[in-house]
C-alpha cells in the first residue's frame, strides 16, 4: 500500500510534496495509518488533535497516544480541548454536528495562524460508501451521490481510493498501534448501523462491490460536472445582479424541463429545499415570497428577486440639531450654507426654519404620506413607491428623513414640498448623502 499511496500522491496531490500541511489525527486506525504513510513518504506536516471531552478518561488517553505518536515521529502537534456538550446545548445541534463544527472551525483558525493552505483527513473508500448510503436514505440530488470529494480548495483526502480492509492490513503488517473508540460500535448511530450491518451484506453479494461502487461514483461525478457547466451557463443568462439583489425572469424559468430538476440545480446553493413551494412561486401573485435559512426569494411582477437575509436592524435613528455628520444607518453630512450649489438625488437643500428637532431617520410605516416637490397636494408613500416601480426589497430598505411625524425627504428620491427653499428662507440646510 505504501507504494500505491506514494504514486497516488505524486499523480493527484503533488501540492503535498511541495508544501507543509496539517493532518487531522484522532488516534484511531485511519488517521494513524495516514500519519505513518505520510511520514514514510517524507512529507512535511504537523498533527492536529481534538479532545472533545465526551468520553472522560478515554478522551484523555486518545490525546496522550497522539502526543506520543507526534514525539515518536518528531512532528509538531497542536491540541485543542472543546466543551462539546456546552456547544450542543447553546447551539441546539447534535453531538456529531457540534464536533464537526468545532473541529473544522479550529482547523481553519490553525491554518490561518500558521499560514498552512491544506488540511489532510483520513477519509477512505468505505467512508465514502457510508456517506453515499446515508445521503441516499435521506433523499438527495446528484451532488449527494457523488460522495466525499477527494480534494477541495483547503481539504485533501488522499486515502479515498483505499478501502478500510487495505488500511487495516497496512497497520497489521507495520505492527502499528492505535486507539479504538468504543462509540464506533454503537448501532444507535445511523453511520455505524450502515457500517456494521448493511455494507458487509453488500460486499458479500459481490466480491468487487467497493470497486464497482467507486466506478459508478466516478461516472456520477462526471455527469455532475457536465450539469454544473450547463447550470453555470444558464445562471449567466437568467440571473442578473443589481446591487445586492439578483433579478430572475420568470418565463424562461417556466420553460425549463424538467422544472423541478432545474429549480434544484439553480437554487439549492441558496439553501432552498421546498421545491414545490418554489415551483408555485413562479405563478404566484406579486409580493409572495419564500425563505431559506440564508436567503429570500420574492415574486415581483414577471420576475423573482433573490436577496440575502439581513440581520434585524434598528428601525429609526435620531439626528440632533448640532449634528454635522452621521455614519449609521446612512453616511450623511449636514451643514448650513449661504446658497444652493450642486444638486442631485443625493443632495438636499431645505429651509431650516421649517424643521423640528430632533430629526428622525426611519423606515416606512402604514399610512405614510407626503407632499412631493413639484406636485399639488399629498401622495401616499405606497403610491409613490408603486409609481417609482420599486420592488418589495427596495421599499423595505428605503429610508425616510422626518421632522416630527412629517416626511421631509424620501432619501435619494424626493423632497417634501413643505420644506423647500423659498424667497423667504433665511437659513439653508444642506444634507449630503455620501
Amino acid at each position: 500500500m505504501q507504494n500505491e499511496f506514494r504514486l497516488h500522491i505524486e499523480e493527484h496531490f503533488s501540492e503535498l510534496l511541495q508544501n507543509k500541511f496539517l493532518l487531522a489525527c484522532s488516534g484511531g486506525l485511519d488517521s494513524v495509518v495516514l500519519t505513518h504513510l505520510c511520514n514514510q513518504c517524507e512529507l512535511d506536516f504537523s498533527l492536529a488533535h481534538c479532545n472533545f471531552q465526551l468520553r472522560g478518561t478515554e478522551s484523555d488517553l486518545d490525546e496522550q497516544f497522539v502526543r506520543e505518536l507526534a514525539k515518536q515521529l518528531d512532528k509538531t502537534l497542536y491540541v485543542e480541548h472543546f466543551d462539546t456538550k456546552g456547544y450542543v446545548n447553546s447551539h441546539k445541534v447534535s453531538v456529531q454536528m457540534a464536533a464537526r463544527e468545532l473541529r473544522y472551525g479550529w482547523f481553519k483558525e490553525l491554518m490561518g495562524k500558521h499560514q498552512i493552505k491544506t488540511l489532510v483527513t483520513a477519509h477512505h473508500a468505505d467512508d465514502n460508501l457510508e456517506t453515499f448510503l446515508i445521503n441516499l436514505s435521506r433523499g438527495t440530488g446528484i451532488k449527494g451521490l457523488t460522495g466525499i470529494p477527494e480534494k477541495t480548495d483547503t481539504i485533501s483526502r488522499p486515502l479515498i481510493p483505499f478501502s478500510r480492509a487495505q488500511v487495516a492490513e497496512y497497520a497489521k503488517q507495520g505492527q502499528l498501534s492505535w486507539r479504538e473508540d468504543q462509540s464506533n460500535a454503537e448501532l444507535k448511530y445511523l453511520r455505524n448501523k450502515i457500517r456494521h450491518e448493511i455494507i458487509p451484506l453488500l460486499k458479500e453479494t459481490h466480491p468487487t462491490f467497493l470497486h464497482n461502487f467507486h466506478t459508478t461514483q466516478r461516472n456520477l461525478q462526471q455527469i455532475a460536472d457536465i450539469s454544473e457547466v450547463h447550470l453555470k451557463d444558464l445562471k449567466t443568462l437568467l440571473f442578473k445582479e443589481e446591487g445586492d439583489v439578483v433579478h430572475i425572469a420568470v418565463k424562461p424559468l417556466q420553460a425549463l424541463e424538467p422544472i423541478e430538476a432545474y429549480l434544484h440545480g439553480l437554487f439549492h446553493v441558496y439553501g432552498f429545499t421546498a421545491w414545490n413551494d418554489l415551483k408555485q412561486l413562479l405563478t404566484a401573485m406579486s409580493g409572495k415570497e419564500i425563505r431559506s435559512k440564508t436567503h429570500r426569494l420574492l415574486k415581483d411582477r414577471e420576475e423573482l428577486i433573490l436577496s440575502k437575509l439581513e440581520e434585524e436592524q434598528i428601525s429609526s435613528y435620531t439626528i440632533e440639531e448640532t449634528t454635522t455628520a452621521i455614519e449609521e444607518p446612512l453616511a450623511m453630512t449636514i451643514s448650513l450654507v449661504d446658497n444652493i450649489g450642486e444638486t442631485g438625488p443625493n443632495v438636499l437643500y431645505v429651509d431650516k426654519e421649517t424643521l423640528k428637532y430632533p430629526l428622525v431617520l426611519r423606515k416606512r410605516q402604514k399610512g405614510d404620506y407626503f407632499y412631493p416637490l413639484g406636485m399639488q397636494g399629498h401622495k401616499k408613500l405606497s403610491k409613490f413607491f408603486k409609481d417609482e416601480k420599486m420592488d418589495v426589497f427596495s421599499k423595505e430598505k428605503q429610508w425616510l428623513l422626518c421632522s416630527n411625524t412629517d416626511i421631509v425627504w424620501v432619501v435619494g428620491k424626493r423632497l417634501d414640498n413643505r420644506f423647500k427653499i423659498t424667497p423667504n428662507t433665511k437659513r439653508i440646510l444642506k444634507i449630503t448623502l455620501n
